[in-house]
């Protein structure tokens, strides 16, 4: 395992809610991260934003850890979700929403 797959695994691990993502949560650097960022604040659940903006080994190595071509990127208790799209999708169906309570991440 790469240095950079070991800290991207360590990241997923010890937040229940990982949003890889161009920008932070306050300051979201592209349209489809500030989407998700916003979806989850409206959801009012507590996630960690990544910025991967910050670093390009970081950028490279989530899209190869998950083997998805896209940012922003969701992990709910250490287990990929999905992109912007899949993410929209599901809260207009009310099963993100479903997820997070399934998981007692909503307070």
């Amino acid at each position: 395992m790469t240095d950079i797959n070991k800290k991207i695994k360590d990241i997923i691990i010890t937040n229940d809610i990982v949003l890889f993502m161009k920008g932070t949560p306050d300051a979201p650097q592209c349209g489809f991260s500030m989407a998700v960022s916003n979806i989850l604040k409206h959801l009012n659940v507590k996630f960690e934003g990544v910025n991967v903006l910050s670093s390009d080994e970081l950028r490279k190595g989530i899209k190869e850890y998950t083997d998805w071509p896209t940012i922003p990127q969701l992990y709910v208790k250490g287990e990929f979700v999905g992109g912007c799209d899949i993410v929209r999708e599901m809260f207009d169906k009310g099963e993100l929403k479903k997820l997070f309570q399934d998981k007692s991440l909503l307070s």
